[in-house]
Formats: structure tokens, C-alpha cells, sequence
């Protein structure tokens, strides 16, 4: 069995991996803080089996992350909380979470859940491939028709994207997809005329617009948007701090070169050397860096 848990408690996460580690219950395929850093399709894409996350986490909740993937998500859901309101937790299985686990982590609770759970999935998908199997005897005689392959066209300038996010050291930042997102929107918008990069504002919701499904609250879309912004901002932050490092190392190494004076300002980066080499320390760094220049120096160096 493949794992995600989310929660915003490191030692949490840590407690639950030992246990499902040393139970020899599956693998970790996956962590992370908060409910906005995870999607239902990035959880198929992983083949993630069960899924553990928190009530409450401090960007988008449980509640709010399983009303959005429930629908989408193919594997099983647990809830983990330290809140016992009856009303919670009937919505969390109202939305599709099979089980409730109470905080703080009891390991005999744990691992009788996840037994549990895990015997209930593989015995659903051993229906399941019965199911299939009758299906086949019932329709042996009958010609078979080729099957028809759909490959997904990847937008090039997201390949491109990516391995210049593997570049700036970022590529495993929870806002690269927010990035990477980013760069097929202006990628459409440019084949559609518009040349001018759009607001912020206005990407952050066209990305929100792809993933949420149609009709979804005000109010989550807000949060979402948030968060992503968020997301965005760290992993820029990221990508300067690794820059930096770079040039700490070998002023003269061509990544440092390139991607220093095109993807940042040359005051943000020298703070950030001194910050990394410990002559000072910058509170403001994370509001100062220009997201817009980023996202700009970004496109542009894809499509190239």
C-alpha cells in the first residue's frame, strides 16, 4: 500500500510513517504541511493507496481538501484530529472519509485502522478484477475491437519549464506546479495574441480555475488562491536562496551567471549571499522578491 500523509505537525507525520514503516503496512510516497499542497491529481499520479490527513491545518483543512478531491481521488480516505465535534467529523463522512483516528497518535489504533482499511481496498479491487474476468468470458466470442490509445499532448514549454525549475533547484517545491501552470496559461494566452503579461492576481485565479471543479464556494476559491500565492512565494524564495549558494561557491558558475541577474535583482541576491554567509539578516526578504519578474524571466527562458 502506497501512503500520503498531511498534516502540519512534523512529528505527527514522523509518528505515522514509523508506525506504517515498522508495521510493514506500505511505503510513504508522499507528505506534506498543509491541505493546499495537495491535489487529486498529483495523489493519482503517485498511485497513493491511502490517504491520511488532519482536520485542522492552517491553509486549507481537511474537510476543504477532501471536498475537492473526493470526487477525483480513486483511493481511500482517513481523517486525523484531535477535535471530536460531532458535526466535523459527520461532514468528513459525509464527503467520502472512511475512518476517524483521534489524536493524540494511540499505534494500536493506528495500526488496526490501517489494516483495516488496507484489507478493505485489497478486497474491492480483487471484486473488482473477478468483475473483469466475467466480463472477458461473457464477450470472448465477440470480435474484439482495437483499443484506442490517447496520448495526453504535453505542452513543450512545460517540459522546458520544468527542467529550468530542476535548475534553480526547486523542481520538489510544492509551488512548482503552481509555476509550471502559470507557463501553460501564458503559453495559450500568447497563442491567442495577448503578448502583455497578465496581473498576478489574474493568473493565480485562471490556475485555481483548473483545478477547483465548476460551482465551488467564493470563499474556497479565495482560500485556494491564497494559498497558492503562498506556494509560489516560498518556492521563489527557494530558487533564490539556491541561487545565491551557487555564487557563494563559484561566482563565475554559469547558472549563478544567467539566472541571477535575469530571474532576480542583483540587491536581492547580494542580500542573500551576505544573509547565507551570516554578515546580516534580512526579515523583508520573502515580501521583496518581484514574482512578476520571476514568472516573466521564466516564460521567456522556456520558450527559448
Amino acid at each position: 500500500m502506497k501512503f500520503f500523509i498531511v498534516d502540519d505537525s512534523a512529528t505527527v507525520r514522523a509518528m505515522l510513517s514509523n508506525i506504517i514503516e515498522e508495521e510493514n503496512l506500505g511505503t510513504i510516497a508522499g507528505e506534506a504541511e498543509d491541505g493546499s499542497e495537495v491535489y487529486a491529481d498529483i495523489l493519482d499520479k503517485q498511485e497513493i493507496d491511502i490517504l491520511i490527513i488532519d482536520l485542522l491545518m492552517p491553509n486549507r483543512d481537511g474537510i476543504e481538501t477532501v471536498r475537492e478531491i473526493a470526487p477525483f481521488f480513486h483511493g481511500k480516505i482517513i481523517m486525523i484530529s484531535q477535535v471530536e465535534t460531532k458535526d466535523l467529523i459527520g461532514e468528513a463522512y459525509s464527503l467520502g472519509v472512511i475512518h476517524y483516528i483521534t489524536k493524540p497518535i494511540n499505534q494500536l489504533e493506528v495500526v488496526s485502522i490501517l489494516k483495516r482499511v488496507s484489507d478493505q481496498l485489497q478486497l474491492e479491487r480483487s471484486l473488482t478484477d473477478i468483475q473483469r474476468s466475467l466480463s472477458f468470458l461473457t464477450n470472448h466470442s465477440q470480435k474484439k475491437q482495437p483499443e484506442k490509445h490517447y496520448q495526453t499532448i504535453q505542452n513543450p514549454i512545460i517540459n522546458s519549464g520544468r527542467n529550468i525549475l530542476r535548475e534553480l533547484g526547486i523542481i520538489g517545491e510544492s509551488g512548482n506546479k503552481d509555476l509550471l501552470d502559470i507557463l501553460a496559461i501564458l503559453s495559450q494566452l500568447e497563442n491567442d495574441g495577448v503578448r502583455e503579461t497578465p496581473p498576478l492576481k489574474d493568473l493565480y485565479e485562471k490556475v485555481i480555475e483548473k483545478r477547483l471543479h465548476p460551482g465551488s464556494p467564493p470563499q474556497v476559491v479565495r482560500k485556494e488562491i491564497k494559498a497558492g500565492e503562498q506556494r509560489i512565494r516560498r518556492t521563489i524564495h527557494q530558487a533564490l536562496e539556491h541561487i545565491a549558494s551557487l555564487g557563494l561557491t563559484d561566482y563565475t558558475n554559469p547558472k549563478f551567471e544567467n539566472y541571477s541577474s535575469s530571474f532576480f535583482d542583483y540587491t536581492q541576491v547580494r542580500m542573500k549571499m551576505l544573509e547565507l554567509e551570516g554578515k546580516t539578516h534580512d526579515e523583508n526578504t520573502h515580501s521583496r522578491i518581484n514574482i512578476k519578474k520571476f514568472i516573466q524571466a521564466l516564460y521567456l527562458e522556456a520558450k527559448s
